[in-house]
């Protein structure tokens, strides 16, 4: 079974599209669509939510965990 998934196109730069990713809680369970992040590198908005609050526009960086 296919799924077509339409994600929203970014409003900051209308180029790329906002692609979700998910996280892990502190005891293992999944955390659904955790933040979105525009496809397009060069435009690098971002929004998430940690703890209930949300965050938009932090910079992104690599975890080392």
């Amino acid at each position: 079974m296919e799924m077509d998934h339409q994600f929203p196109k970014c409003q900051k730069c209308n180029d790329g599209i906002l692609i979700p990713l998910s996280d892990y809680g502190r005891d293992g369970a999944t955390i659904m669509y955790k933040a979105w992040v525009c496809s397009n590198p060069e435009c690098g908005f971002n929004l998430r939510i940690d703890n209930g609050e949300i965050s938009i526009g932090r910079t992104i960086g690599q975890s080392f965990k």
